[in-house]
């Protein structure tokens, strides 16, 4: 008889995809900004790190023991936003940044082009970080 596999094995074996796992991460991190569940956050990054090789293998990358970095996930008392650049550039990607509507924002723009256009941080930003 085949053995039934757990949801979070599903998962992260459909995350071993690199663009289903920027689509989860972008998903989640849209979510984080209405729902502000940062442990929503840290527990999709470990598992999009895990469906990635795991965090031995990404721990080499970064440079760092495989404990300290399972702490910087795992870890509220780390600001999320840290963690997220360095696992995130370690995994070959990067945090992107779009406008939101103009009545959710206190902000004036200088240029209504400016509205529509899509920033993204790149790694030497999140390098310097």
């Amino acid at each position: 008889m085949r053995k039934m596999r757990t949801w979070r094995e599903c998962l992260i074996e459909q995350l071993a995809d690199r663009e289903s796992a920027i689509a989860y991460l972008q998903a989640i991190l849209e979510d984080y900004q209405i729902y502000k569940e940062s442990t929503i956050v840290q527990r999709s990054l470990l598992t999009v790190v895990e469906s990635q090789g795991g965090v031995i293998e990404l721990a080499k990358q970064v440079g760092i023991a495989p404990q300290v970095l399972s702490k910087m996930i795992a870890n509220e008392d780390i600001p999320l936003i840290d963690t997220l650049g360095i696992v995130l550039k370690a995994l070959g990607y990067q945090l992107s940044i779009q406008p939101i509507k103009l009545e959710n924002c206190n902000l004036d723009t200088y240029s209504e082009d400016r509205q529509n256009t899509s920033t993204y941080m790149d790694e030497e930003a999140i390098a310097k970080s």
